[in-house]
């Protein structure tokens, strides 16, 4: 079966790649809406038939007392809310925020994921000796001279990374090569990561990078194919071809089989190695849109 299905449910292998991939982000570029409206679209999406697509509501930690306002009549029992908080500069007060924050909304909402950047070894070593239990924590780390000091201490902390895929602008959007470059590093070292920005799209497309009538137009990067690519360099496929699968362009050489996943039907990925992949490998990935990505997959009769 190729990306193209006339099947009615999705594919064993499209849920083992796809559930909980998205985690919302609709408070941040290009969709910038507001709480209120970011809150009543989370809300609605964890009602639908394709919430097992949806992981985390992301959110700046300086607008959770915003968020639970806005949030107050959307939380239902015994199915609390897991927000992604961007930590602010004082990392102290992040871990003192997030703390209070669980427990005055235990059973209605858990910040159990946190998202900081870091370009120093110090600056890893400090949050995760400040880290709680029961936080995960994602570090947004550069790819300059000490990106793989970076990623070996993120390792020997057995920590998570996170890169930047895309923006509103053409030079946002990292080459091909250079993610490929954090990737084989991080599954070299065992370190799992999430990506952010950019990801509205399955497949490599040449789109408007925002939503204004003037946008400007780019190649952005397609989420099946980072997902792929990263399976395939936890199998130490050689850089080329990842550089290839990277830049696929046609949907019809991905094919969803209920075995796994074949790309050009040359090389193929069990289900094992795709849900190694999303435990070992790429976690999710932060997306303005949750109703972009469910389309396109809807287009590509894979939902």
């Amino acid at each position: 079966m190729t990306a193209h299905s006339d099947a009615s449910a999705p594919k064993q292998s499209v849920r083992t790649l796809l559930s909980g991939i998205v985690d919302y982000a609709g408070l941040f570029p290009p969709s910038m809406v507001s709480m209120a409206d970011a809150v009543a679209n989370f809300a609605d999406y964890r009602k639908s038939e394709h919430r097992w697509l949806l992981g985390r509501f992301v959110v700046p930690v300086v607008r959770l007392t915003e968020f639970v306002e806005a949030a107050d009549g959307h939380f239902s029992d015994g199915d609390p809310w897991r927000l992604s908080v961007l930590a602010g500069e004082d990392i102290t007060a992040t871990m003192r925020d997030i703390k209070l924050f669980n427990t005055k909304n235990a059973g209605r909402a858990v910040c159990d994921s946190l998202e900081v950047k870091a370009n120093t070894i110090s600056k890893i070593e400090n949050t995760v000796a400040a880290l709680p239990d029961g936080l995960t924590a994602y570090f947004e780390i550069a790819m300059g001279d000490n990106f793989v000091d970076l990623v070996t201490a993120l390792s020997t902390k057995r920590q998570r990374a996170k890169v930047r895929t895309g923006g509103t602008a053409r030079e946002d959007f990292p080459p091909s090569r250079e993610i490929i470059r954090f990737v084989r590093t991080c599954m070299a070292a065992n370190v799992p990561f999430k990506a952010t920005a950019g990801l509205h799209h399955p497949i490599r497309c040449f789109r408007p990078l925002t939503y204004a009538s003037d946008a400007p137009r780019g190649t952005m990067h397609g989420f099946l194919n980072v997902l792929l690519m990263t399976a395939f360099a936890r199998e130490s496929y050689r850089v080329a071809l990842l550089e290839e699968l990277m830049e696929e362009e046609f949907d019809e050489a991905f094919a969803f089989r209920d075995n796994g996943v074949a790309w050009r039907n040359e090389h193929f990925l069990t289900d094992g190695h795709v849900q190694r992949l999303r435990e070992k490998g790429m976690i999710s990935f932060g997306s303005c849109s949750f109703t972009e990505p469910v389309e396109d997959l809807q287009g590509l009769g894979l939902l």
